[in-house]
């Protein structure tokens, strides 16, 4: 579902939910959405992560292996069968390709389902006494594959799967998101408080507070003030392990503020940078191995970068959180960096 950050949310779930149930997990393409393309594009796997690593907690193995090796004799087409929850629409199907976003994943390995199966009110938190129940309800030797039409799950990542981001490895900072689809979302706070990843500064059950409108479309102000504490707090160590900030490197979905950027970090020295190629993943890479990483709190891009920085013991932050007290809510700009 959705753009990088929320398929890598997806993609934790799913690694947790096959472990759970002790299946293999075949590693799908990424889904990017790229500019003047009609469809999207399937990016294989292991073009951007290390599957290795991976296989130190479970059995997985990408895609285009199962499906030439292993599914002409384990998942022969009589037996392709598409999992949902229920029925979609009127029909008695789960219209595994019409209407469906996954429509042109299923093109590209030339999958065609003969027929549906709805596991209601099964779910996907098999931390809770739930994988037993998958397991009595589709053993391996009734259903070798279980095939599922959207991820199985949950979005935002839950948060007993969080920690399996560090089995998640590159194939060998700040963070501004200020794009006119995240100001629409952005207006939604208020009445949504756990929107997204909020969760990842706030708590599942906002035991940390409420997310706010400035966490979500911190203002330059916020944002130039935040950046110049971190480099001051950082600059300053008396022995920082040459650990000291000299640039500042902008991942953004929209407007990255370079000009406001480097006006006011010009006395202090600290060039400021972005990749002036739209990559999202180049973005992640730099995010992810930076000295300090400033991010959105309602992002799923940004928790995916703070996850991977936990797992390595890298220090990060969050725009407008904790709250200060003092602050004046600004909306003339929402960014992440």
């Amino acid at each position: 579902m959705g753009r990088f950050g929320n398929q890598a949310d997806h993609f934790l779930g799913a690694l947790g939910f096959a472990h759970g149930l002790n299946r293999t997990l075949v590693l799908p393409p990424w889904v990017e959405y790229r500019y003047g393309e009609p469809k999207s594009i399937q990016v294989p796997f292991d073009t951007y992560f290390k599957v290795e690593p991976l296989k130190k907690y479970h059995k997985i193995l990408v895609m285009e292996e199962f499906m030439t090796k292993i599914a002409p004799y384990e998942w022969p087409e009589y037996q392709r069968i598409a999992f949902c929850y229920m029925a979609r629409g009127l029909g008695k199907s789960c219209n595994a390709k019409e209407g469906n976003p996954f429509g042109p994943f299923w093109d590209t390995f030339n999958i065609d389902f003969i027929g549906s199966e709805f596991y209601s009110p099964l779910h996907y938190d098999v931390y809770h006494n739930m994988a037993q129940q998958w397991k009595d309800r589709y053993p391996p030797s009734k259903w070798p594959v279980l095939a599922f039409t959207g991820a199985p799950a949950s979005f935002p990542v839950q948060l007993e799967n969080r920690g399996l981001q560090k089995y998640l490895e590159w194939s060998d900072r700040i963070h501004l998101r200020n794009g006119i689809d995240w100001v629409r979302a952005c207006e939604h706070i208020p009445e949504s408080p756990n929107l997204f990843a909020a969760a990842q500064c706030v708590g599942y059950q906002n035991e940390k507070g409420k997310a706010t409108s400035n966490m979500c479309l911190p203002s330059k102000e916020t944002i130039i003030r935040q950046i110049k504490r971190v480099i001051k707090s950082i600059n300053n160590l008396a022995n920082n392990n040459d650990r000291t900030i000299k640039s500042l490197y902008v991942a953004s979905d929209s407007y990255h503020m370079l000009d406001d950027l480097r006006i006011a970090l010009k006395r202090m020295k600290v060039h400021v940078f972005k990749y002036d190629k739209s990559s999202p993943h180049v973005d992640l890479a730099i995010l992810g191995k930076s000295n300090h990483f400033i991010g959105n709190c309602i992002s799923s891009f940004s928790a995916f970068v703070k996850r991977e920085r936990d797992a390595k013991g890298f220090p990060s932050s969050f725009w407008a959180f904790p709250v200060e007290k003092s602050n004046k809510y600004n909306s003339f700009l929402h960014d992440e960096l």
